[in-house]
């Protein structure tokens, strides 16, 4: 389903009934990496699986950044008047879900995030040297989107009000030091490292994730 946002056509989809749940994927992906997370979300929950701009069957925009990501889906919460929501995003969808509870401190009841990070310099320094020769050679907005953003600073952390819960793979891309970076400056976050997991190990068309999920929502 197509709604109008932020001047951009932005793709959900939405199942079941109950408390409000947002689903924001990851970098090149869709909201289908969230299949088996649905199915099971969606006994319980009324969740909204989004492609951000440029992604999925949302309009491929000229412009892409993790501030207009933000704005989307704030314009997509007040527009659909979502009450509340929880919102889960995985990598960028996390970035997102921290720059919407900076922007917007009391538009969302709690988020939790994966493999998020706040600069470039988050990732291990070989995926960043890669994200950046594939950029080199493609030129490809999403690739030049990982290389030079987000740029959230630890101060604005501090000024989330809503729990926030942080995860990573304990063989993820974002460093662990940075991971926790993250979570010791939200006040009165968690952070959880799951063991034998990579970046997307346990969230990707993987039913893992739920059972995660289960202690925080």
């Amino acid at each position: 389903m197509l709604i109008s946002v932020n001047n951009v056509k932005i793709n959900y989809e939405s199942f079941g009934q109950g408390r409000p749940i947002i689903l924001l994927h990851g970098n090149s992906e869709s909201h289908k990496v969230f299949d088996k997370l649905i199915n099971s979300l969606k006994k319980d929950f009324k969740v909204y699986a989004v492609d951000s701009r440029c992604h999925g069957k949302s309009e491929n925009a000229a412009q892409i950044s993790y501030e207009l990501m933000a704005q989307d889906v704030i314009a997509f919460i007040k527009k659909l008047e979502i009450e509340k929501p929880i919102l889960y995003g995985f990598s960028d969808g996390g970035i997102v879900g921290l720059l919407i509870a900076i922007k917007e401190p009391d538009l969302l009841s709690k988020l939790i995030t994966s493999g998020a990070n706040i600069n470039p310099d988050g990732l291990l320094r070989s995926s960043l040297i890669l994200y950046k020769l594939v950029y080199c050679l493609s030129h490809n907005k999403l690739t030049k989107m990982m290389v030079f953003e987000p740029n959230i600073t630890v101060q604005e952390l501090a000024g989330i009000k809503i729990p926030v819960h942080i995860l990573a793979g304990e063989k993820d891309l974002i460093r662990r030091k940075h991971t926790e970076l993250i979570a010791g400056s939200i006040p009165n976050s968690t952070l959880e490292i799951l063991t034998g997991e990579n970046h997307g190990s346990y969230i990707v068309h993987s039913d893992k994730i739920y059972n995660i999920l289960k202690k925080y929502i």
